[in-house]
Protein backbone atom coordinates (compact mmCIF):
# COMPACT_ATOMS: atom_id res chain seq x y z
CA UNK A 1 0.00 0.00 0.00
CA UNK A 2 1.61 3.32 -1.05
CA UNK A 3 2.17 5.79 1.76
CA UNK A 4 2.80 9.44 0.98
CA UNK A 5 3.58 11.73 3.87
CA UNK A 6 5.28 15.01 2.97
CA UNK A 7 7.09 16.69 5.82
CA UNK A 8 9.52 19.58 6.08
CA UNK A 9 13.09 18.70 6.89
CA UNK A 10 14.62 21.38 9.14
CA UNK A 11 18.11 22.79 8.83
CA UNK A 12 20.60 20.97 11.03
CA UNK A 13 22.74 22.49 13.77
CA UNK A 14 25.76 22.82 11.45
CA UNK A 15 24.07 25.50 9.41
CA UNK A 16 23.60 23.34 6.33
CA UNK A 17 20.88 24.61 4.01
CA UNK A 18 18.06 22.04 3.72
CA UNK A 19 16.02 22.64 0.61
CA UNK A 20 13.90 19.52 0.52
CA UNK A 21 10.91 17.84 2.06
CA UNK A 22 10.71 14.07 2.53
CA UNK A 23 7.85 11.84 1.52
CA UNK A 24 7.15 8.34 2.79
CA UNK A 25 6.50 5.66 0.17
CA UNK A 26 6.36 1.87 0.11
CA UNK A 27 6.53 1.62 -3.68
CA UNK A 28 8.80 -1.26 -4.75
CA UNK A 29 9.76 0.29 -8.09
CA UNK A 30 10.92 3.80 -8.93
CA UNK A 31 9.29 5.40 -11.98
CA UNK A 32 8.95 8.96 -13.35
CA UNK A 33 5.57 9.04 -11.59
CA UNK A 34 6.96 7.58 -8.32
CA UNK A 35 10.55 8.90 -8.29
CA UNK A 36 13.38 8.60 -5.79
CA UNK A 37 13.81 12.38 -5.63
CA UNK A 38 12.82 15.60 -7.40
CA UNK A 39 15.32 18.30 -8.40
CA UNK A 40 14.59 21.95 -9.17
CA UNK A 41 14.34 22.47 -12.95
CA UNK A 42 13.37 26.16 -13.01
CA UNK A 43 16.83 27.19 -14.29
CA UNK A 44 16.72 24.74 -17.18
CA UNK A 45 15.21 21.44 -18.25
CA UNK A 46 17.65 18.68 -17.43
CA UNK A 47 18.57 15.90 -19.84
CA UNK A 48 17.13 12.41 -19.45
CA UNK A 49 20.63 11.11 -18.64
CA UNK A 50 22.59 13.63 -16.59
CA UNK A 51 25.88 13.20 -14.76
CA UNK A 52 27.28 14.87 -11.69
CA UNK A 53 27.58 14.59 -7.92
CA UNK A 54 25.39 15.17 -4.92
CA UNK A 55 26.81 17.93 -2.76
CA UNK A 56 27.81 17.20 0.79
CA UNK A 57 24.71 17.56 2.92
CA UNK A 58 26.80 19.50 5.41
CA UNK A 59 26.85 22.35 2.84
CA UNK A 60 23.70 22.32 0.74
CA UNK A 61 21.22 19.70 -0.39
CA UNK A 62 21.65 19.88 -4.14
CA UNK A 63 22.98 18.08 -7.19
CA UNK A 64 25.79 19.53 -9.33
CA UNK A 65 25.19 18.73 -13.01
CA UNK A 66 28.19 18.41 -15.32
CA UNK A 67 26.90 20.43 -18.26
CA UNK A 68 28.65 21.56 -21.45
CA UNK A 69 28.80 25.11 -20.13
CA UNK A 70 30.21 24.01 -16.78
CA UNK A 71 28.84 22.86 -13.45
CA UNK A 72 25.26 23.88 -12.70
CA UNK A 73 23.65 23.24 -9.32
CA UNK A 74 20.02 22.32 -8.71
CA UNK A 75 18.41 22.13 -5.29
CA UNK A 76 16.81 18.91 -4.12
CA UNK A 77 13.10 19.59 -3.60
CA UNK A 78 11.74 16.21 -2.44
CA UNK A 79 13.28 12.88 -1.39
CA UNK A 80 11.78 9.48 -0.71
CA UNK A 81 12.57 9.16 3.02
CA UNK A 82 14.13 5.75 2.46
CA UNK A 83 16.91 7.31 0.35
CA UNK A 84 18.00 10.27 2.51
CA UNK A 85 20.91 8.39 4.09
CA UNK A 86 22.06 7.01 0.73
CA UNK A 87 22.08 10.44 -0.95
CA UNK A 88 23.92 11.95 1.99
CA UNK A 89 26.54 9.22 1.78
CA UNK A 90 26.93 9.72 -1.98
CA UNK A 91 27.52 13.41 -1.35
CA UNK A 92 29.99 12.88 1.46
CA UNK A 93 31.91 10.34 -0.65
CA UNK A 94 31.78 12.63 -3.72
CA UNK A 95 30.75 9.75 -5.98
CA UNK A 96 30.13 10.48 -9.66
CA UNK A 97 26.69 9.24 -10.68
CA UNK A 98 24.39 9.32 -13.67
CA UNK A 99 20.74 10.18 -13.14
CA UNK A 100 17.81 9.03 -15.26
CA UNK A 101 14.90 11.40 -14.93
CA UNK A 102 11.97 13.19 -16.49
CA UNK A 103 11.15 16.88 -16.44
CA UNK A 104 7.77 17.57 -14.86
CA UNK A 105 6.01 20.76 -13.80
CA UNK A 106 7.07 20.23 -10.20
CA UNK A 107 10.70 19.42 -11.07
CA UNK A 108 13.09 16.86 -12.54
CA UNK A 109 11.86 13.45 -11.32
CA UNK A 110 14.82 11.08 -10.81
CA UNK A 111 14.01 7.37 -10.88
CA UNK A 112 17.43 5.79 -11.52
CA UNK A 113 20.86 6.46 -10.07
CA UNK A 114 23.94 4.69 -11.41
CA UNK A 115 27.58 4.96 -10.44
CA UNK A 116 29.94 6.08 -13.23
CA UNK A 117 33.71 5.85 -13.21
CA UNK A 118 35.67 8.61 -14.82
CA UNK A 119 38.50 10.90 -13.84
CA UNK A 120 39.87 8.40 -11.36
CA UNK A 121 36.80 8.68 -9.16
CA UNK A 122 36.54 6.84 -5.88
CA UNK A 123 35.05 3.37 -6.01
CA UNK A 124 31.73 3.36 -4.24
CA UNK A 125 32.29 0.44 -1.89
CA UNK A 126 34.33 -2.67 -1.29
CA UNK A 127 31.72 -4.64 -3.22
CA UNK A 128 31.06 -4.31 -6.97
CA UNK A 129 27.48 -3.36 -7.78
CA UNK A 130 26.89 -2.02 -4.28
CA UNK A 131 24.87 1.03 -5.36
CA UNK A 132 22.34 -0.98 -7.39
CA UNK A 133 22.12 -3.55 -4.59
CA UNK A 134 21.50 -0.75 -2.09
CA UNK A 135 18.82 0.90 -4.22
CA UNK A 136 17.00 -2.41 -4.72
CA UNK A 137 17.10 -3.10 -0.98
CA UNK A 138 15.76 0.36 -0.13
CA UNK A 139 12.94 0.03 -2.67
CA UNK A 140 11.94 -3.32 -1.17
CA UNK A 141 12.05 -1.95 2.38
CA UNK A 142 9.29 -0.14 4.24
CA UNK A 143 9.23 3.62 4.68
CA UNK A 144 10.94 4.68 7.93
CA UNK A 145 8.55 5.27 10.78
CA UNK A 146 10.13 8.63 11.60
CA UNK A 147 11.75 11.39 9.59
CA UNK A 148 15.46 11.16 9.09
CA UNK A 149 17.50 13.29 11.48
CA UNK A 150 21.15 13.70 10.67
CA UNK A 151 22.37 14.50 14.18
CA UNK A 152 20.53 11.56 15.70
CA UNK A 153 21.91 9.31 12.98
CA UNK A 154 25.44 10.28 13.98
CA UNK A 155 24.78 9.62 17.63
CA UNK A 156 23.30 6.53 17.63
CA UNK A 157 24.59 -13.00 -8.76
CA UNK A 158 23.76 -14.52 -6.67
CA UNK A 159 22.51 -11.61 -4.70
CA UNK A 160 25.22 -9.54 -3.11
CA UNK A 161 26.73 -10.84 0.10
CA UNK A 162 27.78 -8.17 2.57
CA UNK A 163 30.91 -9.77 3.95
CA UNK A 164 33.61 -7.09 4.08
CA UNK A 165 33.71 -4.55 6.90
CA UNK A 166 33.60 -1.70 4.38
CA UNK A 167 30.50 -2.96 2.56
CA UNK A 168 28.74 -3.66 5.85
CA UNK A 169 29.59 -0.19 7.12
CA UNK A 170 28.38 1.41 3.88
CA UNK A 171 25.16 -0.58 4.02
CA UNK A 172 24.39 0.47 7.61
CA UNK A 173 24.99 4.12 6.68
CA UNK A 174 22.87 4.02 3.54
CA UNK A 175 20.03 1.96 5.04
CA UNK A 176 19.50 4.61 7.71
CA UNK A 177 16.09 4.44 9.32
CA UNK A 178 14.82 1.69 7.04
CA UNK A 179 16.45 -0.54 9.67
CA UNK A 180 14.51 -0.96 12.94
CA UNK A 181 15.95 1.26 15.67
CA UNK A 182 17.18 -1.58 17.88
CA UNK A 183 18.84 -3.37 14.94
CA UNK A 184 20.50 -0.15 13.73
CA UNK A 185 21.94 0.47 17.21
CA UNK A 186 23.00 -3.18 17.49
CA UNK A 187 24.70 -2.98 14.08
CA UNK A 188 26.74 0.09 15.02
CA UNK A 189 27.88 -1.52 18.24
CA UNK A 190 28.91 -4.73 16.49
CA UNK A 191 30.64 -2.75 13.75
CA UNK A 192 32.70 -1.05 16.46
CA UNK A 193 33.68 -4.47 17.81
CA UNK A 194 34.54 -5.77 14.33
CA UNK A 195 36.88 -2.79 13.82
CA UNK A 196 38.38 -2.73 17.32
CA UNK A 197 41.93 -3.80 18.08
CA UNK A 198 41.14 -4.01 21.78
CA UNK A 199 39.25 -7.30 21.46
CA UNK A 200 40.44 -10.72 20.34
CA UNK A 201 40.48 -11.70 16.66
CA UNK A 202 37.81 -14.29 17.51
CA UNK A 203 35.48 -11.59 18.85
CA UNK A 204 36.03 -9.47 15.73
CA UNK A 205 35.31 -12.47 13.51
CA UNK A 206 32.07 -13.28 15.34
CA UNK A 207 30.91 -9.63 15.21
CA UNK A 208 31.58 -9.44 11.46
CA UNK A 209 29.79 -12.73 10.81
CA UNK A 210 26.76 -11.65 12.85
CA UNK A 211 26.62 -8.35 10.94
CA UNK A 212 26.82 -10.15 7.61
CA UNK A 213 23.85 -12.32 8.59
CA UNK A 214 21.68 -9.53 9.97
CA UNK A 215 22.29 -7.05 7.16
CA UNK A 216 21.19 -9.53 4.47
CA UNK A 217 17.70 -9.70 6.01
CA UNK A 218 15.04 -7.23 4.90
CA UNK A 219 13.25 -6.07 8.02
CA UNK A 220 9.61 -5.72 7.02
CA UNK A 221 6.79 -4.17 8.99
CA UNK A 222 3.65 -6.13 9.86
CA UNK A 223 1.43 -4.59 7.17
CA UNK A 224 0.03 -7.13 4.71
CA UNK A 225 -1.54 -6.28 1.39
CA UNK A 226 -5.02 -7.62 0.64
CA UNK A 227 -5.21 -11.11 -0.84
CA UNK A 228 -7.73 -12.11 -3.50
CA UNK A 229 -9.94 -14.82 -1.90
CA UNK A 230 -10.87 -16.18 -5.35
CA UNK A 231 -7.22 -16.66 -6.25
CA UNK A 232 -6.59 -18.21 -2.84
CA UNK A 233 -9.41 -20.68 -3.42
CA UNK A 234 -8.01 -21.53 -6.87
CA UNK A 235 -4.63 -22.35 -5.34
CA UNK A 236 -6.22 -24.51 -2.65
CA UNK A 237 -8.30 -26.43 -5.21
CA UNK A 238 -5.21 -26.89 -7.34
CA UNK A 239 -3.15 -28.26 -4.47
CA UNK A 240 -5.74 -30.15 -2.44
CA UNK A 241 -8.61 -32.49 -3.22
CA UNK A 242 -11.60 -32.25 -0.93
CA UNK A 243 -10.75 -30.93 2.56
CA UNK A 244 -13.55 -28.38 2.41
CA UNK A 245 -13.34 -27.65 6.13
CA UNK A 246 -9.62 -26.94 5.88
CA UNK A 247 -10.10 -24.71 2.85
CA UNK A 248 -12.88 -22.81 4.57
CA UNK A 249 -10.65 -22.15 7.60
CA UNK A 250 -7.84 -20.87 5.38
CA UNK A 251 -10.19 -18.58 3.43
CA UNK A 252 -11.47 -17.23 6.76
CA UNK A 253 -7.87 -16.41 7.66
CA UNK A 254 -7.43 -14.59 4.34
CA UNK A 255 -10.58 -12.52 4.95
CA UNK A 256 -9.27 -11.63 8.40
CA UNK A 257 -5.93 -10.48 6.96
CA UNK A 258 -7.74 -8.36 4.38
CA UNK A 259 -9.72 -6.60 7.11
CA UNK A 260 -6.84 -6.02 9.58
CA UNK A 261 -3.85 -6.04 7.19
CA UNK A 262 -1.99 -8.01 9.83
CA UNK A 263 -1.46 -11.71 10.42
CA UNK A 264 -3.81 -13.51 12.82
CA UNK A 265 -2.68 -13.86 16.43
CA UNK A 266 -2.73 -17.65 16.09
CA UNK A 267 -1.09 -19.98 13.61
CA UNK A 268 -2.55 -23.19 12.24
CA UNK A 269 -2.02 -26.65 13.74
CA UNK A 270 -2.88 -29.42 11.29
CA UNK A 271 -3.49 -32.74 13.03
CA UNK A 272 -4.01 -35.98 11.18
CA UNK A 273 -2.55 -39.33 10.07
CA UNK A 274 0.68 -39.46 8.09
CA UNK A 275 0.35 -38.81 4.38
CA UNK A 276 -2.89 -36.83 4.52
CA UNK A 277 -1.34 -33.72 2.96
CA UNK A 278 -0.60 -31.60 6.03
CA UNK A 279 2.69 -30.26 4.66
CA UNK A 280 1.08 -29.62 1.28
CA UNK A 281 -1.55 -27.47 2.98
CA UNK A 282 1.21 -25.44 4.65
CA UNK A 283 3.01 -24.88 1.33
CA UNK A 284 -0.27 -23.78 -0.27
CA UNK A 285 -0.81 -21.19 2.49
CA UNK A 286 2.73 -19.83 2.00
CA UNK A 287 2.01 -19.54 -1.71
CA UNK A 288 -1.24 -17.68 -1.03
CA UNK A 289 0.46 -15.29 1.40
CA UNK A 290 3.31 -14.79 -1.13
CA UNK A 291 5.83 -15.35 1.63
CA UNK A 292 9.01 -17.39 1.69
CA UNK A 293 8.76 -20.49 3.85
CA UNK A 294 11.08 -22.57 5.96
CA UNK A 295 10.64 -25.87 7.78
CA UNK A 296 11.56 -26.94 11.28
CA UNK A 297 11.58 -30.70 11.77
CA UNK A 298 11.06 -31.09 15.51
CA UNK A 299 11.76 -34.83 15.44
CA UNK A 300 15.42 -34.08 14.67
CA UNK A 301 15.87 -31.34 17.28
CA UNK A 302 17.09 -32.68 20.62
CA UNK A 303 18.61 -29.58 22.18
CA UNK A 304 17.21 -26.03 22.48
CA UNK A 305 20.59 -24.68 21.39
CA UNK A 306 19.92 -26.03 17.91
CA UNK A 307 17.13 -23.45 17.70
CA UNK A 308 18.66 -20.59 19.68
CA UNK A 309 22.30 -20.79 18.58
CA UNK A 310 25.38 -20.83 20.81
CA UNK A 311 27.06 -18.00 22.66
CA UNK A 312 29.97 -16.18 21.03
CA UNK A 313 32.21 -17.09 23.97
CA UNK A 314 32.78 -20.42 22.18
CA UNK A 315 35.20 -20.54 19.26
CA UNK A 316 32.85 -22.76 17.22
CA UNK A 317 29.76 -20.68 18.01
CA UNK A 318 27.11 -20.28 15.33
CA UNK A 319 23.51 -19.06 14.94
CA UNK A 320 20.59 -21.39 15.54
CA UNK A 321 18.22 -22.90 13.00
CA UNK A 322 15.62 -20.17 13.47
CA UNK A 323 18.08 -17.34 12.78
CA UNK A 324 19.49 -19.22 9.79
CA UNK A 325 15.93 -19.53 8.46
CA UNK A 326 15.50 -15.75 8.49
CA UNK A 327 18.86 -15.36 6.77
CA UNK A 328 18.03 -17.91 4.06
CA UNK A 329 14.60 -16.34 3.47
CA UNK A 330 16.20 -12.89 3.21
CA UNK A 331 13.36 -11.19 5.07
CA UNK A 332 11.67 -11.12 8.45
CA UNK A 333 8.19 -12.02 7.15
CA UNK A 334 7.90 -15.72 6.40
CA UNK A 335 5.92 -18.89 7.02
CA UNK A 336 7.43 -21.26 9.57
CA UNK A 337 6.30 -24.81 8.86
CA UNK A 338 6.89 -26.74 12.08
CA UNK A 339 6.73 -30.44 11.28
CA UNK A 340 5.91 -33.05 13.92
CA UNK A 341 5.12 -30.60 16.70
CA UNK A 342 4.02 -33.52 18.85
CA UNK A 343 7.70 -34.54 19.09
CA UNK A 344 8.86 -31.13 20.31
CA UNK A 345 8.73 -32.14 23.98
CA UNK A 346 11.13 -35.04 23.58
CA UNK A 347 14.30 -33.01 24.16
CA UNK A 348 17.37 -35.01 25.11
CA UNK A 349 19.75 -32.12 25.71
CA UNK A 350 19.90 -29.37 28.33
CA UNK A 351 16.32 -28.25 28.01
CA UNK A 352 13.07 -28.52 26.12
CA UNK A 353 13.01 -27.31 22.49
CA UNK A 354 9.28 -26.66 22.89
CA UNK A 355 10.06 -23.79 25.28
CA UNK A 356 12.03 -22.04 22.53
CA UNK A 357 9.06 -22.27 20.18
CA UNK A 358 6.91 -20.37 22.66
CA UNK A 359 9.06 -17.24 22.29
CA UNK A 360 8.86 -17.49 18.50
CA UNK A 361 5.09 -18.01 18.52
CA UNK A 362 4.32 -15.15 20.91
CA UNK A 363 5.35 -12.58 18.26
CA UNK A 364 7.13 -10.53 20.91
CA UNK A 365 10.53 -10.93 19.29
CA UNK A 366 13.11 -13.70 19.16
CA UNK A 367 16.68 -13.54 20.45
CA UNK A 368 19.39 -15.81 19.10
CA UNK A 369 22.27 -16.47 21.50
CA UNK A 370 24.84 -15.89 18.78
CA UNK A 371 23.31 -12.75 17.25
CA UNK A 372 22.46 -11.22 20.66
CA UNK A 373 19.72 -9.00 19.28
CA UNK A 374 15.93 -9.18 19.52
CA UNK A 375 14.50 -9.59 16.04
CA UNK A 376 10.85 -8.79 15.19
CA UNK A 377 8.57 -11.77 14.63
CA UNK A 378 5.25 -10.01 13.96
CA UNK A 379 5.52 -11.10 10.32
CA UNK A 380 6.03 -14.79 11.15
CA UNK A 381 3.08 -17.09 10.43
CA UNK A 382 3.52 -20.52 12.02
CA UNK A 383 1.86 -23.61 10.56
CA UNK A 384 2.49 -26.79 12.56
CA UNK A 385 1.74 -30.41 11.75
CA UNK A 386 1.25 -33.31 14.13
CA UNK A 387 0.00 -36.89 14.18
CA UNK A 388 -1.07 -36.95 17.84
CA UNK A 389 -2.15 -33.73 19.51
CA UNK A 390 -2.33 -35.40 22.93
CA UNK A 391 1.47 -35.27 22.95
CA UNK A 392 1.55 -31.48 22.58
CA UNK A 393 1.81 -29.36 25.72
CA UNK A 394 -1.05 -27.05 26.62
CA UNK A 395 1.05 -23.84 26.27
CA UNK A 396 1.98 -24.81 22.71
CA UNK A 397 -1.57 -25.84 21.82
CA UNK A 398 -2.86 -22.45 22.98
CA UNK A 399 -0.79 -20.72 20.27
CA UNK A 400 -2.63 -22.43 17.42
CA UNK A 401 -6.03 -22.80 15.82
CA UNK A 402 -6.36 -26.59 15.58
CA UNK A 403 -7.70 -28.25 12.44
CA UNK A 404 -8.24 -32.02 12.51
CA UNK A 405 -7.63 -33.69 9.16
CA UNK A 406 -9.28 -37.11 8.78
CA UNK A 407 -7.94 -39.82 6.52
CA UNK A 408 -9.30 -40.08 2.99
CA UNK A 409 -12.14 -42.44 2.20
CA UNK A 410 -11.61 -45.16 -0.47
CA UNK A 411 -13.68 -43.14 -2.96
CA UNK A 412 -11.60 -40.02 -2.30
CA UNK A 413 -8.41 -42.05 -2.79
CA UNK A 414 -9.69 -43.27 -6.16
CA UNK A 415 -10.30 -39.70 -7.31
CA UNK A 416 -6.90 -38.52 -6.03
CA UNK A 417 -5.08 -41.39 -7.77
CA UNK A 418 -6.89 -41.16 -11.12
CA UNK A 419 -7.37 -37.38 -11.43
CA UNK A 420 -4.36 -35.96 -9.60
CA UNK A 421 -1.47 -38.32 -8.80
CA UNK A 422 -1.29 -40.36 -12.01
CA UNK A 423 -1.88 -37.47 -14.49
CA UNK A 424 0.81 -35.38 -12.73
CA UNK A 425 3.36 -38.21 -12.96
CA UNK A 426 2.49 -39.00 -16.59
CA UNK A 427 3.04 -35.37 -17.49
CA UNK A 428 6.39 -35.32 -15.73
CA UNK A 429 7.50 -38.50 -17.57
CA UNK A 430 6.28 -37.22 -20.92
CA UNK A 431 3.62 -39.92 -21.29
CA UNK A 432 0.20 -39.33 -22.82
CA UNK A 433 -2.90 -40.44 -20.94
CA UNK A 434 -3.61 -42.96 -23.73
CA UNK A 435 -0.20 -44.59 -23.27
CA UNK A 436 -0.81 -45.62 -19.64
CA UNK A 437 -4.41 -46.64 -19.05
CA UNK A 438 -5.78 -47.67 -15.64
CA UNK A 439 -9.40 -48.90 -15.98
CA UNK A 440 -11.82 -49.22 -13.08
CA UNK A 441 -10.87 -52.79 -12.12
CA UNK A 442 -7.16 -51.87 -11.99
CA UNK A 443 -7.96 -48.77 -9.96
CA UNK A 444 -9.93 -50.86 -7.47
CA UNK A 445 -6.94 -53.19 -7.15
CA UNK A 446 -4.67 -50.24 -6.31
CA UNK A 447 -7.04 -48.94 -3.63
CA UNK A 448 -7.49 -52.47 -2.21
CA UNK A 449 -3.72 -52.92 -1.99
CA UNK A 450 -3.37 -49.88 0.31
CA UNK A 451 -6.69 -50.14 2.15
CA UNK A 452 -4.96 -50.44 5.53
CA UNK A 453 -2.51 -47.55 5.09
CA UNK A 454 -3.23 -43.91 5.91
CA UNK A 455 -2.78 -40.97 3.62
CA UNK A 456 -1.94 -40.98 -0.07
CA UNK A 457 1.83 -41.38 -0.13
CA UNK A 458 1.56 -45.07 -0.99
CA UNK A 459 -0.88 -44.21 -3.79
CA UNK A 460 1.54 -41.66 -5.21
CA UNK A 461 4.35 -44.23 -5.12
CA UNK A 462 2.06 -46.76 -6.83
CA UNK A 463 1.28 -44.24 -9.57
CA UNK A 464 5.02 -43.61 -10.03
CA UNK A 465 5.72 -47.36 -10.24
CA UNK A 466 2.94 -48.02 -12.75
CA UNK A 467 3.89 -45.07 -14.97
CA UNK A 468 7.55 -46.15 -14.95
CA UNK A 469 6.53 -49.70 -15.88
CA UNK A 470 4.40 -48.40 -18.75
CA UNK A 471 7.29 -46.27 -19.99
CA UNK A 472 9.60 -49.29 -19.84
CA UNK A 473 7.21 -51.41 -21.91
CA UNK A 474 6.79 -48.65 -24.48
CA UNK A 475 10.52 -48.05 -24.87
CA UNK A 476 11.82 -51.64 -24.59
CA UNK A 477 8.94 -53.76 -25.90
CA UNK A 478 7.92 -51.11 -28.45
CA UNK A 479 4.24 -51.21 -27.58
CA UNK A 480 2.09 -48.18 -28.23
CA UNK A 481 -0.14 -48.52 -25.17
CA UNK A 482 -0.12 -50.22 -21.77
CA UNK A 483 -3.46 -51.11 -20.24
CA UNK A 484 -3.32 -52.39 -16.67
CA UNK A 485 -5.80 -54.92 -15.31
CA UNK A 486 -6.34 -56.03 -11.70
CA UNK A 487 -3.93 -58.99 -11.95
CA UNK A 488 -1.10 -56.96 -13.50
CA UNK A 489 -1.53 -54.31 -10.78
CA UNK A 490 -1.38 -56.86 -7.96
CA UNK A 491 1.69 -58.49 -9.51
CA UNK A 492 3.47 -55.17 -10.09
CA UNK A 493 2.76 -53.79 -6.60
CA UNK A 494 3.36 -57.04 -4.72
Amino acid sequence: MPVFDFRDTPNDKTGAVSTYTTFRSNETEATPEQPILILDNKKRAWKHHSSGVFTNFQKRTSFEFNEEDGTVSADILKIDARFVSLLQWLGESHINVRLSGKNREDGYAVYKIREIAFGGGTKLSAEDGFLQFMIERLLSSNAPAEDYNEDEQEETGDSMKLTSIQSISDFITCAGRTLPDNIRLWARRNLAVARSHEVTPEERRHAQRALSIMMTIQWKNNYFESIDPTEARRILDEELYGMERVKQRIIETIIQINRTHTLPAYGLLLVGPAGTGKSQIAYAVARILKLPWTTLDMSSINDPEQLTGSSRIYSNAKPGIIMEAFSMAGESNLVFIINELDKASAGKGNGNPADVLLTLLDNLGFTDNYIECTIPTVGVYPIATANDKSQISAPLMSRFAVIDIPDYTPEEKKVIFSQYALPRILKRMGLGKDECVVPEEALDAVIEKYANTTGIRDLEQAAEHMAANALYQIEVNHVSQVVFDADSVRKLLA
